[in-house]
């Protein structure tokens, strides 16, 4: 077998993105008497199910032909993000691969029982487009209720800037809707090759001239706890503090809850006993 410029190079991106790793990146133990830097070669086999003596002549630089699916379980083996694995496809085809679409974005085991029994303190979930994935009564009857929305309007963002009530909701809806899209454009930017982002954020360019302001400003945000003023037709307004949780098994979803003085929690709780019908949390499959 021969070495060629190309192989060389796919064998070179192998070992460089293997030796940055440690067992722990990868759910490996240790180990004790480890003498190699980043993961073993017969590790990056396992982890990609393909033989260690395999992926051996690969790095070797040896002049093989791997398929895409072994270069995509390489990818996911050495964690490579989109652009590597594009590279890697292209040192090994001369061309990149196809797109992989993002998956259908699902609610998280056990998040749509908790976001229930958290009434009266309002919390939501939302997804990686701040889709809203699951909300509870009380955040129904304080922002809108969700469930009655279709899939393509049940998301924050686009509630925030494209519903008229929302304004008279949120009180600071600049400042609050600024925020917003600063944290949304900073997901955006995590997910380059998902087209569900650009499809999202053209709608709201031609929804919204706030959008077509703001966007230009490239301002971004993180998430975080903080505060919420909200105004409700019955309650009045009402001063909310929030924190912001990522679920271990899908961290892009994030469940965010409110709390407020005892005394304004009890009004909620009473508003919801006499006001809002009982319904469980929506649940939703976001897609394409």
């Amino acid at each position: 077998m021969t070495v060629t410029p190309r192989s060389g190079e796919l064998g070179d991106l192998l070992r460089s993105r293997r030796e940055r790793l440690q067992p722990a990146d990868v759910g490996l133990p240790p180990g004790s008497r480890r003498r190699t830097r980043g993961l073993r070669r017969e590790e990056v086999a396992a982890l990609a199910a393909i033989s260690p003596t395999y992926y051996t002549f690969l790095e070797q630089g040896r002049e093989l032909h791997p398929s895409r699916q072994v270069l995509d379980a390489l990818a996911a083996a050495l964690r490579l993000d989109a652009a590597e694995r594009a590279h890697l496809h292209q040192l090994a085809h001369g061309t990149p691969p196809a797109p992989v679409p993002p998956p259908v974005e699902t609610l998280a085991a056990g998040l749509a029982e908790m976001v229930i029994r958290l009434d009266p303190c309002p919390a939501y979930v939302t997804g990686r487009r701040w889709d809203v994935l699951a909300a509870n009564r009380a955040a129904c009857a304080l922002w809108t209720d969700w469930s009655a929305l279709s899939a393509a309007e049940c998301n924050m963002v686009w509630w925030t800037f494209t519903d008229p009530a929302a304004r008279s909701v949120l009180v600071g809806w600049e400042q609050a809707a600024s925020a917003l899209l600063a944290r949304l454009r900073l997901a955006a930017a995590r997910h380059p090759d998902d087209p569900g982002f650009t499809d999202l954020v053209a709608r709201w360019h031609t929804a919204s001239p706030e959008v077509r302001a703001w966007w230009p400003r490239h301002e971004v945000a993180p998430l975080g706890s903080g505060i919420k003023v909200l105004r409700h037709p019955v309650l009045g307004e009402l001063t909310l503090r929030h924190v912001v949780l990522t679920a271990a098994d899908d961290p892009e979803q994030k469940l965010v809850v409110f709390t407020a003085a005892d005394a304004d929690l009890s009004r909620i709780q009473e508003l919801l006993v006499h006001e809002v019908p009982a319904r469980a949390a929506p649940r939703l499959a976001v897609g394409e």
